[in-house]
């Protein structure tokens, strides 16, 4: 039994401020472990993700009490029996997807659809069992199979990444989530081509990280959209070609700028907007993607529950395409 201070959510608390409020408690937790195919983790570098953020609200419901953090990197102290992947002393970035590599989706490459991954996630466990974490005898659950907002961590070595050990922690954590979501989304979902016209619609971790991707795939023109000026002249120091001041006349600036629409939009609520802007020259696809302009590709990233925004969105653009037809 191992025992470390980290960050206790005992109930969802929507009261603001929550520097009033407090709704995380420093708590000194027992953990056990780690068992057969865990690691410990000692925690060097979290960031705080809107997902954390929905974890304190209860927007996106979790077993309680639970300790959140997905987004962090650290280094292993020690690892159970059958652990392959990493040895002590490797720096680590944890990744809140783990994927068993044996389910249907693990062997077509969908790691990201990984059912045991998602299961265990849900359930606040981890993929290897659980959970492992206690306080005063009590289970507490992990936060996307990792909970790093705590000094230490047990994860599954499936949700451990291993890194250069000169990479700054505070870099290597991002890595784990808007990286992965951004950079992965524009290369992988979006499969963005060299020469081709992005709009980013949101330039937070995310967005700053698709620009990045963007540019790493040879994009020909990235378009920056955001409401605050400042993370506009973040994104034109990334690499941006234009940037948007949303507002309501984005779509039409969009549309000037890029004679008549981009190759591909992504982002949240905001590529929404745009792509309902674009609506009338767009088919939809079954897959929950949108093909919009000429030959071109929408993508909303995140994963949604019951009443998420995104399966609102696309009900709406499917009722205006058929209306059109």
């Amino acid at each position: 039994m191992i025992r470390f201070n980290a960050a206790v959510l005992t109930s969802c608390d929507t009261a603001r401020p929550f520097s009033d409020s407090r709704p995380l408690q420093w708590r000194e937790i027992s953990a056990d472990g780690p068992g057969d195919g865990e690691v410990m983790v000692r925690i060097t570098a979290a960031s705080l993700c809107r997902s954390d953020l929905s974890v304190v609200t209860g927007i996106r419901a979790w077993p309680m009490p639970i300790v959140p953090g997905h987004e962090a990197a650290g280094i292993v102290e020690t690892v159970g029996s059958g652990v392959s992947r990493v040895r002590p002393g490797d720096q680590v970035v944890l990744v809140y997807q783990p994927a068993c590599g044996t389910c249907p989706c693990c062997r077509a490459g969908e790691v990201h659809l990984c059912q045991p991954g998602l299961a265990a996630n849900r359930a606040g466990k981890l993929l290897s069992g659980g959970p492992r974490l206690s306080l005063d005898g009590q289970a507490v659950y992990h936060h996307m199979g990792l909970s790093a907002f705590a000094e230490m961590a047990v994860v599954s070595e499936h949700s451990l990444v291993r890194v250069d050990a000169d990479l700054p922690a505070e870099i290597a954590a991002l890595l784990g989530c808007a990286v992965m979501c951004g950079a992965g989304t524009v290369q992988n979902t979006l499969g963005l081509r060299a020469g081709e016209t992005l709009v980013i619609a949101g330039i937070g971790g995310v967005g700053s990280s698709a620009l990045l991707g963007a540019m790493a795939a040879g994009a020909g023109r990235i378009i920056a959209v955001d409401p605050d000026p400042g993370k506009l002249e973040t994104a034109k120091s990334l690499g941006a070609s234009d940037v948007v001041l949303d507002g309501p006349d984005t779509v039409a600036e969009i549309l000037e700028l890029t004679s008549g629409g981009s190759d591909c939009v992504g982002g949240g609520r905001r590529a929404w907007r745009i792509c309902n802007g674009f609506w009338r020259i767009a088919a939809w696809r079954a897959d929950g993607q949108c093909r919009a302009g000429r030959s071109g590709h929408a993508v909303f990233p995140g994963r949604g529950g019951a009443g998420d925004w995104r399966q609102d969105c696309q009900r709406q653009l499917y009722g205006q395409l058929q209306s059109a037809a």
